[in-house]
């Protein structure tokens, strides 16, 4: 990318410099750039990238400057206002508006858009333009369709499924306004969930890395499970104060239990060290899931926890259908998703080690284990047991908001 200091040299110099001087000085700076440098100047400055790459190949003397011709005042002959080529847009003026009708989301329902069904890539769009008669390389329409304010996007995960509660945003308040106060009381707030489980093999994994051209990294040709192998689930914890991560990656299942478990290995691997003489943990959690409201078996492994650490353990579940707005999710999980892009989870080790070194410019930093403690799933939690539970529930939705105190009965 063109970093501001670029753009600025880039947006003074080139009204000063004559035809020849443009070229050479936008070859230079795209070759600084290194890979991608010509594209990024073509974008910028709109200028041809056949111009830019001639531009290079003069400084390196591979071809004669065609506009080097001797004149009385500077030795290089410069074109009169208005010659060259003129731009297609003043060739043909209604063309932005006919390549805008194409790609307009408002138009995707209506029959008569010829690319309603159709993938809407440069090359499509240049091929219905010229039926409409527009003569436009795939290029130009790239540069003309950043002019117009759109670039390439990717589907969003953020509109709910069915209706919102009515309390939602009122429970983000709660949550908002709780984190406040336990981080200005140096108390620690958290949120967890589990990522998504991997089967562990040389399977293949989404996203690309470079490698020589020709030679991708050969994968198994199938996403069964390997018995031999097993499978990977990281659950993850996310210190929102100080910004670390804990992912405590288990073998078994995704219990609550290991979730439990998780948060433990956290508080006694980062937590404690981190918030010397704290008394409460704040915990924000999905709404489901082995962490989930109504899961009776993470109530009853929260006041063993409370009572193996000493913790007032407080939680607030998010509303139902928005799981996507844990922290957690946007703040580790997806530069775990990054860093490990393109690279086969061969085995554990690999895992460990591309979580391990997850890190971002704000300075995240992640510690990972393994946990190959097995986890019994289905166990069932009776009343009786659960009104045993030392468990206070707050009067804004209790089922959502609640704390769980020590408890010599669980001791």
């Amino acid at each position: 990318m063109i970093d501001e200091s670029t753009k600025n040299r880039l947006s003074k110099l080139i009204p000063l410099l004559t035809e020849s001087q443009r070229r050479k000085y936008l070859g230079l700076e795209a070759r600084s750039l290194g890979h991608g440098g010509i594209q990024e100047i073509s974008r910028f400055t709109g200028t041809s990238r056949v111009t830019i790459t001639q531009g290079i190949k003069e400084l390196d003397g591979l071809v004669s400057d065609p506009t080097a011709r001797p004149t009385t005042e500077d030795g290089l002959r410069i074109r009169k206002s208005g010659g060259g080529r003129k731009r297609i847009t003043e060739i043909s003026p209604q063309l932005l508006k006919a390549l805008e009708m194409l790609v307009d989301d408002s138009t995707i329902g209506n029959p008569e858009n010829p690319l309603r069904w159709t993938t809407k890539s440069l090359r499509n769009l240049q091929g219905e333009l010229k039926v409409q008669g527009y003569t436009v390389s795939h290029v130009k329409i790239g540069q003309l369709l950043e002019k117009l304010g759109y670039s390439l996007q990717m589907n969003k995960k953020s509109l709910q499924v069915g209706v919102p509660h009515i309390d939602r945003d009122a429970q983000f308040r709660h949550i908002n306004s709780t984190s406040r106060e336990f981080l200005a009381a140096g108390q620690p707030v958290i949120s967890v969930d589990a990522k998504k489980k991997e089967f562990v093999g040389n399977f293949k994994n989404q996203g690309a890395e470079y490698r020589p051209t020709g030679k991708p990294l050969e994968v198994l040709d199938h996403d069964f499970p390997l018995p031999e192998l097993g499978k990977a689930i990281p659950y993850g914890v996310y210190d929102v104060g100080s910004n670390e991560g804990y992912v405590n990656v288990g073998i078994s299942a995704d219990t609550a239990r290991f979730a439990a478990r998780s948060i433990r290995a956290w508080w006694d691997e980062m937590g404690c060290q981190k918030y010397i003489g704290a008394t409460k943990l704040y915990i924000t959690a999905d709404g489901g899931g082995s962490n989930g409201s109504r899961n009776r078996m993470w109530k009853t492994s929260l006041q063993e926890l409370a009572n193996e650490t000493g913790l007032e353990i407080h939680v607030s579940h998010l509303p139902p259908g928005t799981s996507k707005w844990n922290k957690i999710e946007h703040r580790l999980f997806s530069y775990i998703s990054k860093n490990w892009r393109g690279t086969p989870l061969v085995s554990l080790a690999v895992i460990i080690q591309l979580i391990s070194n997850t890190t971002t410019k704000n300075g995240l930093k992640v510690k990972c284990d393994v946990d190959k403690k097995t986890y019994e799933k289905g166990i069932k939690i009776s009343d009786e047991q659960l009104e045993e539970l030392n468990i206070t529930r707050n009067e804004f939705h209790g089922e959502w908001n609640y704390y769980i105190s020590p408890s010599d009965r669980f001791a």
